[in-house]
């Protein structure tokens, strides 16, 4: 920002515009030349033209033009409203622009310049240091548009291109075209554009797609889809490889009656009226997800594969050796896609390079996933890209209420951010605790505070994330976990928070921080309640483990820092003070006595899911990222 008073050039972050002001052109005193200019002008230098000026006059008149390109400086006070007079400037002569005048261009008739601009001015200099910037990226991601229209698509073509590709679906058997049916409402489609990117953030593809508007219709009730959790991926890390399936949603068969319109810019000459019965499903019906996985789910059986029981998007298969197919052996994975090539149009993409917004680096003795290029989208989004970072995510004990008085923030930006480090959150538990604060209705000020501080943190540890070692064979597998939780920290309903996280050995697979349904009475309950959950965490986690392995494996170990909690578990007593836990609770009770947990108490120092029920001091979280594995 230029100073005009104190002539001076200041840098900051932290400004705000006054957009209802405007400048006082006219300030007191100031002298005017009739034009409206006021005080605060820019002189513009130039040379008399060439018929005026002959022999060594036109090298003089050269010299003094460079001379006044570096000197373009404000008019001095006693200067303003009289120019330099011939004598005293000799080939020189101070001009100002007047309205619409002409010769501004040098290629004006091949005449020389008369009237100068700020880019004639400036020519070819190098900017200054202070104003380099490596923005690259950040340009070429300015510079890609989706198109929120036809029109708009039909002027570029790349999404000509793109939209062309629609040979695909026809040649796919999608649809067929047909009169329409006496009451027939046909569901309208629209063009949806979207560019395709890598974990560089690099455009790869430009995809055009047809898509039906979503009018719900009258049969199409049964629309579930189940998808991997991200627990269950972290434990099945092995050799990942990735296949993208060509159009996925358009192999799915359709079990309903579904007519949709000719879609826009592709309707068919002469037959306008007519209108498309889908075979198969299209992107943007409400069963379409589902059509999807049943087409793939009776396909991998028929590949031999069976579906897991505790995860649904889980698939294994065995080969007649008995050994176990999970991506540990090259040659199984090589046959199993060369058997999903034959079912449908796919590419081959390699080993997984880039997953749901995470990255992930395969190394010979450790699998690696990180998050940098998602946590500098958020940065952006937020408007916090080179930020002073901050040590530590977190206030420690903050005294944040949904009853705030503070100034009330714009919700939908706030909503956005919060949902962002959510997601965030649930794939490498860089911030862990601080995610579930932020879910208030009415965001004020100190609430949007927060969550810039949070972001502050991320700017600083982008790099960061979790590394996976690579099991050896035939090793055993021990699941521990730890649970924990704090007491009555939430101001507005004095519930408390639970914490707990599973390791696979060394590797932390899964973890969560949640706030407490009831209002517990004592650490002892709200520890109690904290372990149950866990404990529900942990057979399932042992379930799904023996699936994928076929071996059995020992009871999860939980490690608690409350002792009257763990007796609580182990010995079915009625104390008064624990008469009223509600029975979902004492489930924890009947894993203990089958032997499907194990409890065991731990120092308070060595509890590592007390990360992940409030905010910790900086040496404490520094100690704690390290031990749950953040690298």
């Amino acid at each position: 920002m230029y100073d005009p008073r104190a002539e001076r050039v200041h840098i900051s972050r932290d400004v705000v515009f006054d957009e209802g002001a405007s400048w006082s052109w006219e300030a007191p005193g100031a002298e005017e030349d009739g034009r409206g200019w006021s005080s605060f002008t820019i002189d513009y230098t130039v040379y008399r033209g060439a018929r005026e000026a002959t022999g060594d006059e036109d090298a003089d008149a050269g010299e003094a033009e460079q001379s006044g390109a570096r000197s373009c400086r404000k008019t001095p006070p006693a200067a303003q409203g009289t120019p330099p007079s011939a004598e005293t400037s000799g080939s020189m002569r101070f001009v100002m622009p007047p309205p619409g005048a002409e010769n501004l261009d040098a290629d004006y008739d091949n005449e020389p310049l008369r009237f100068r601009a700020v880019d004639n001015i400036i020519g070819d200099a190098s900017p200054p240091e202070q104003a380099v910037r490596n923005l690259d990226g950040e340009l070429f991601m300015a510079r890609v548009k989706e198109p929120r229209s036809l029109g708009e698509a039909e002027a570029d073509a790349r999404w000509r291109r793109a939209m062309k590709k629609m040979a695909s679906i026809q040649e796919n058997a999608t649809w067929e075209l047909v009169d329409p049916p006496a009451g027939c409402r046909p569901i309208g489609l629209k063009w949806v554009y979207k560019v395709k990117k890598n974990e560089r953030g690099n455009v790869v593809k430009h995809k055009a797609r047809p898509v039906a508007k979503g009018e719900r219709g009258s049969t199409s009730e049964e629309v579930f889809a189940p998808v991997a959790r991200m627990d269950s991926v972290r434990l099945l890390l092995a050799h990942v490889h990735h296949l993208d399936v060509k159009s996925a949603f358009l192999n799915g068969e359709l079990r309903e009656v579904v007519y949709v319109q000719q879609p826009p810019g592709f309707a068919v000459a002469g037959e306008e009226d007519k209108v498309l019965r889908l075979q198969k499903a299209l992107h943007g019906l409400r069963q379409a997800p589902r059509a999807w996985n049943i087409k793939l789910d009776s396909t991998l059986v028929t590949l031999g594969f069976k579906k897991g029981a505790s995860e649904h998007a889980l698939y294994t298969r065995r080969s007649k050796e008995g050994i176990l197919i999970v991506g540990s052996e090259q040659q199984e994975i090589g046959m199993f896609k060369a058997e999903m090539v034959a079912k449908f149009k796919m590419s081959d993409l390699g080993l997984l390079s880039y997953y749901l917004g995470i990255e992930v680096r395969q190394g010979k003795h450790a699998i690696e996933l990180c998050q940098s290029a998602y946590a500098q989208k958020l940065l952006e989004r937020a408007g916090l890209k080179g930020c002073n970072p901050t040590q530590v995510p977190m206030q420690e004990k903050p005294k944040l209420s949904k009853n705030s008085t503070e100034e009330k923030v714009d919700a939908t930006l706030y909503r956005s951010l919060s949902g962002g480090l959510r997601y965030f959150n649930s794939h490498t538990a860089r911030y862990l605790f601080c995610c579930r604060i932020y879910l208030w209705r009415t965001p004020h000020k100190n609430h949007m505070a927060a969550v810039k501080h949070l972001l502050r943190y991320i700017a600083g540890s982008c790099e960061l994330g979790l590394a996976y070692p690579r099991r050896k064979k035939n090793s055993d597998l021990h699941l521990i976990g730890f649970s924990d939780s704090d007491m009555g920290e939430d101001l507005d309903g004095r519930t408390s928070t639970s914490g707990m996280v599973f390791f696979l050995e060394t590797c932390p697979i899964s973890w969560q921080s949640q706030k407490q349904k009831i209002v517990a009475l004592s650490t002892c309950e709200a520890e109690y309640i904290a372990g149950a959950a866990a404990a529900c965490q942990g057979v399932w986690l042992r379930r799904l483990l023996e699936k994928i392995t076929g071996q059995t494996v020992t009871a999860p170990i939980l490690g608690i820092d409350n002792h009257s909690a763990i007796e609580l578990a182990k010995n079915p007593v009625l104390h008064s003070r624990s008469k009223h836990i509600d029975i979902k609770f004492h489930f924890i009770r009947d894993c203990v006595e089958k032997r499907q947990v194990i409890l065991e108490q731990v120092g308070t120092s060595q509890q590592l899911a007390d990360v992940f029920t409030k905010p910790l001091r900086k040496n404490k979280f520094e100690e704690m990222k390290t031990q749950v594995g953040m690298v």
